[in-house]
């Protein structure tokens, strides 16, 4: 496993990093949880030190699991990343979305990071986690009914107070980030990107090269698409949030699976499987610090963490970038 730190701070972060959205079974249509606990304790046995979390995941039930998986690790050997700023049980804020919880109910969720707000939710996070710090505490999404200077001086706070070790963001664009910063030194950036999604390319990733900020991205697998697993015309579970994706419709997954199995003999002379060369490709990126990547069982989980067995040459890396040039427009179908 490598390991780097996030940006100037203190803590530093495996580079694949145990994704535990799909754990808390929101928006994946269930899991189990013995399970993910299983698989967060096979990360760790192959140098996964770091669990990213959010109190959204399950509306709690991510971070619970977490907290019950790192019981019996050494606390000091784990990086807890969590995340603030997504109320499910708070009307106030930007209206973000209408949900199901785990349990069928209907649930409105707001994008809310005022500062008595972020304070609640630091306590509640710690209880569920069953710790006393955050490694890595980010806003979850922008909030424009808060000023980014209230946010991020809550967030100072919990620094000074020890309950978080270092404050990041996730979502932010590049202007969002440089206001942030006038309050708080950023460690992080959290945002979406994967071979068919590379638009912070343009600005985030030159930022963060700049001023030594990391870059945390999450579905680099896109969802399960880069697997090579999909089949074009595959049904997904009510409540999978697959279902209605773009990327995911008959026509896209054909396009991306034929460019998949263009790479697939690199793969293979890796003794890698797709996904592990997708996630080596991504970490190979210029500025990508971390890759975070879900896993339901052991199986995936052992899967994901061997994905740093192998290096790919720069030889290698160009050749999957000129394959992947035939999916730049599939980017926005």
């Amino acid at each position: 496993m490598e390991y780097q730190k996030l940006g100037s701070s203190g803590v530093s972060v495996s580079r694949i990093t145990f994704g535990s959205w799909a754990a808390g079974g929101w928006m994946w249509g269930g899991t189990e949880q013995n399970d993910a606990v299983g698989a967060i304790h096979a990360s760790y046995e192959l140098g996964v030190t770091s669990i990213d979390t959010a109190p959204i995941y399950g509306m709690g039930l991510s971070e619970q699991i977490v907290g019950e998986a790192i019981k019996s690790l050494p606390r000091d050997k784990v990086q807890i990343l969590t995340k603030f700023g997504m109320r499910w049980d708070l009307a106030k804020g930007d209206f973000a979305m209408k949900t199901k919880d785990n349990n069928g109910q209907d649930v409105d969720v707001y994008k809310f990071a005022g500062r008595d707000s972020i304070i609640k939710e630091c306590e509640d996070s710690l209880k569920r986690l069953g710790t006393d710090y955050i490694d890595l505490y980010q806003q979850h999404w922008p909030d424009t009914t808060t000023s980014i200077d209230e946010t991020m001086e809550a967030l100072s706070r919990l620094i000074e107070q020890g309950k978080v070790r270092a404050g990041g963001v996730s979502n932010y664009s590049v202007a969002q980030m440089q206001e942030a910063e006038k309050t708080l030194h950023l460690a992080s950036n959290q945002v979406p990107y994967s071979m068919l999604r590379r638009d912070i390319e343009a600005d985030v990733v030159p930022h963060c090269l700049e001023y030594n900020k990391a870059i945390l991205v999450y579905s680099p697998l896109q969802l399960g698409l880069l697997t090579g697993k999909m089949k074009p015309g595959q049904e997904f579970g009510e409540g999978d949030l697959r279902k209605s994706n773009r990327f995911f419709t008959p026509e896209s997954v054909k396009r991306v699976n034929d460019v998949l199995n263009k790479i697939r003999p690199l793969a293979e002379t890796k003794n890698a499987t797709l996904s592990q060369l997708v996630l080596r490709w991504t970490l190979a990126q210029p500025g990508i610090t971390v890759a975070l990547v879900g896993a339901r069982n052991p199986e995936q989980a052992v899967q994901n963490a061997r994905a740093m067995d192998f290096k790919l040459t720069f030889e290698e890396v160009d050749f999957i970038n000129k394959q992947l040039k035939s999916l730049e427009t599939a980017a926005t179908v």
